[in-house]
């Protein structure tokens, strides 16, 4: 069994910045890839953000140029810097993470989700 345990998230203006991080413990080998998904009142869920085991990202549209995702294996812990922040980056957002609890079996894991609130 794997926890995702998300932190960061929080009340700033428009044009300010927030950090994200989420952590994974519990059985683990190791970790493939790491992404970050948001879902606002509404809507659905939607992909952010991904970095792979050796840090390839990749982005969402909307947020390019202004979020920055990275990692740090040694800490099994990823995160998403946002800066340039918009009202409409209001979200829940969410950590998923692929773990390899053993060399061969994997399975996908999501935190708890935190809020990000952005006033105009």
């Amino acid at each position: 069994q794997v926890q995702l345990v998300e932190s960061g998230g929080g009340l700033v203006q428009a044009g300010g910045s927030l950090r994200l991080s989420c952590t994974a413990s519990g059985s683990i080998f190791s970790i493939g890839s790491m992404g970050w998904y948001r879902q606002a009142p509404g809507k659905q869920r939607e992909f952010v953000a991904t970095i792979t085991s050796i840090s390839s990202t990749k982005y969402q549209d909307s947020v390019k140029g202004r979020f920055t995702i990275s990692r740090d294996n040694a800490k099994n812990t990823v995160y998403l810097q946002m800066s340039s922040l918009k009202p409409e980056d209001t979200a829940v957002y969410y950590c998923n993470a692929l773990v390899f609890e053993t060399r061969y079996v994997h399975n996908d894991y999501w935190g708890q989700g935190t809020q990000v609130t952005v006033s105009s």
